[in-house]
């Protein structure tokens, strides 16, 4: 049997001969393969989501924060408290030459900024100029604070993304304008429009970023500062390095470097790491869940195959006998098993693009971030030929069983 036009029209008549079986197999494959489709497809579009809250974050730094202590140490009693200073920066920096940039902050909570009539809340937090290295701003209007402002301690801030909207609801470039904050008056020198989820001390959307020089007088924090944030060099981790800085700071404020209550320390290469792990979890069970659905529908083509062939025993033994090779018969067979794949799957492929839009419109009117909940084409194309590869292999068995038909046996069943 040639693969001509006729071959197709026969195999088409074999199929809906057979319609509730063929509809109940072909809606095994398309559910399977719009499972993993949609699966793939959003397991990529919540890591995009993911991603875009943690944009922006140093992946290799650690955030330090003064608290009690919990064991007595050199005469002073557990639950003392102390407080991280300006000049831990200059400490850290000379006695561990590991770390590349020591910042510090400081912030004010529960703060409205006033422009003209407009009001917003807001926190206040002040930082130098190398912060930026720690969480790296989106400006979309002016610029970040800079090394003069923070040594002049000019009177300048950045907003937030919600604190402009609140403000100047009217949009347009609002830098040069002043708003206060408190009893203070700042002129606006940028506009932050970071929305990612991870923050130092609050939302970036809701913040009024000052110089920290400015911050300390403001708010009578002395040398003080609330918390001190630190990156390493290009090719050390930052956690190696956390038994030095708990000796450093130490030996300074007289607590136990083995007390870890005295000193929150926290990696983010830890969250990364946390996170990435995540990712492939959630990847192997999706594929799991996925390609397992996939082969049962397989194993539903090859059933349902199988009981065509029996049914079509005399059929296969009178085409036998007219002259059909064990080739045509096993050509047919595989056929009709692929294109029972392919078709479902093909149906499967739209539909799964088809919901995932629909779910990434739904994301993007509901959030401010842009997932892409997508497939890719090259995807498609594997998944297609991953479905040819399954049509081949449930066609198998009954086609060498449809070939091993003889045409006596045949008409005798008949």
């Amino acid at each position: 049997m040639k693969l001509d036009v006729n071959t197709y029209h026969e195999i088409a008549d074999s199929l809906l001969r057979n319609k509730s079986r063929t509809l109940l197999t072909g809606f095994g494959i398309f559910w399977g393969l719009f499972m993993l489709l949609v699966m793939l497809g959003a397991g990529d579009g919540i890591k995009g989501l993911l991603t875009q809250n943690f944009e922006g974050f140093a992946s290799n730094a650690a955030i330090l924060v003064s608290s009690n202590t919990s064991v007595p140490y050199k005469g002073f009693q557990e639950g003392r408290y102390w407080s991280l200073e300006y000049r831990d920066m200059e400490r850290l920096k000379i006695l561990i030459p590991e770390l590349d940039v020591v910042t510090p902050m400081i912030s004010q909570w529960g703060q409205t900024a006033v422009y003209n009539s407009q009001t917003s809340n807001c926190n206040v937090t002040g930082v130098n100029a190398d912060y930026v290295s720690i969480e790296a701003p989106q400006i979309k209007y002016g610029r970040f604070l800079n090394e003069v402002d923070v040594e002049r301690g000019r009177k300048v801030c950045v907003i937030g993304k919600r604190v402009y909207q609140n403000l100047f609801p009217e949009g347009g470039d609002p830098c040069g304008t002043f708003i206060q904050v408190g009893s203070v008056f700042f002129q606006i020198v940028g506009v932050n429009y970071a929305s990612g989820m991870m923050n130092i001390n609050g939302n970036a959307a809701q913040k009024v970023i000052i110089p920290a020089t400015i911050a300390q007088q403001l708010y009578n924090r002395g040398e003080t500062v609330d918390i001190l944030c630190a990156t390493a060099k290009s090719g050390i981790h930052i956690v190696e390095l956390e038994k030095r800085i708990r000796q450093v700071l130490g030996r300074e404020h007289y607590f136990d470097p083995e007390d870890e209550p005295a000193m929150m320390f926290l990696g983010t290469e830890q969250v990364f790491t946390l996170i990435d792990t995540l990712f492939r979890g959630l990847d192997f069970l999706i594929l799991l869940i996925g390609l397992g659905t996939l082969f049962a529908g397989a194993i539903g083509v090859s059933n349902i195959m199988m009981v065509t062939v029996k049914e079509r025993t005399t059929e296969i033994g009178i085409r036998r006998a007219i002259g059909a090779t064990p080739r045509d018969i096993l050509s047919q067979i595989m056929l009709e098993s692929v294109s029972l794949t392919l078709v479902a799957g093909m149906f499967g492929i739209v539909f799964s693009v088809m919901s995932l839009s629909v779910a990434e419109m739904i994301v993007r009117s509901a959030s401010e971030f842009e997932p892409a909940f997508q497939i890719g084409f090259g995807l498609a194309v594997a998944a297609a030929a991953l479905l040819t590869v399954l049509g081949v292999a449930a066609g198998l068995a009954p086609a060498l069983r449809a070939m091993a038909i003889k045409p006596v046996d045949a008409m005798r069943d008949e």
